[in-house]
């Protein structure tokens, strides 16, 4: 990767990461879950509004490191509007660029984090706000009031190998 590109998508994740985008709890939300890694403590609660099977909003709530917080904003901009099925497919995507480094031209903002493939024990950071936004996806519906109090969440680990 050129050093341009790496300076580039460097300033994208510290970008996310100091003014995250749809960061705080949604009182709308009808699905919710929660995603913690247990080894570097980072969290990250996600909510969405599925209007259909579309995700109307989401957004996202947590701590940790710089790299999960930027991944979690940037992941809420990308999965907007998308179905779940679309949601897992960037997922996926996501993922292959994490793990390889390897990153299609076309996903400018995603490639940002192919630098964490040379931090495998980052991988895990990158990934987490996903993991919770597939899970969210995969519960069962509840109501606002429910989802907006993260007491309540659905809870996913994430462990990845």
């Amino acid at each position: 990767m050129s050093p341009e590109l790496t300076e580039l998508y460097q300033q994208v994740i510290l970008d996310h990461n100091r003014r995250p985008r749809n960061r705080g709890k949604l009182p709308s939300a009808n699905r919710v879950a929660r995603g913690d890694n247990p080894s570097c403590g980072d969290q990250c609660c996600v909510y969405i509004r599925l209007d259909g099977e579309r995700i109307a909003e989401l957004s996202f709530d947590g701590s940790g490191c710089a790299i999960s917080q930027a991944s979690a904003s940037l992941m809420t901009t990308q999965l907007k509007g998308k179905t779940a099925a679309e949601a897992q497919t960037l997922f996926d995507e996501f993922k292959q660029i994490v793990t390889t480094g390897e990153a299609p031209e076309e996903m400018s903002d995603i490639a940002a984090f192919a630098g964490v493939s040379a931090f495998p024990a980052r991988i895990k950071c990158a990934t987490l706000g996903w993991h919770a936004a597939l899970g969210a996806l995969k519960s069962e519906p509840v109501s606002a009031e429910s989802a907006a109090d993260s007491g309540l969440a659905i809870t996913t680990e994430t462990h990845l190998d």
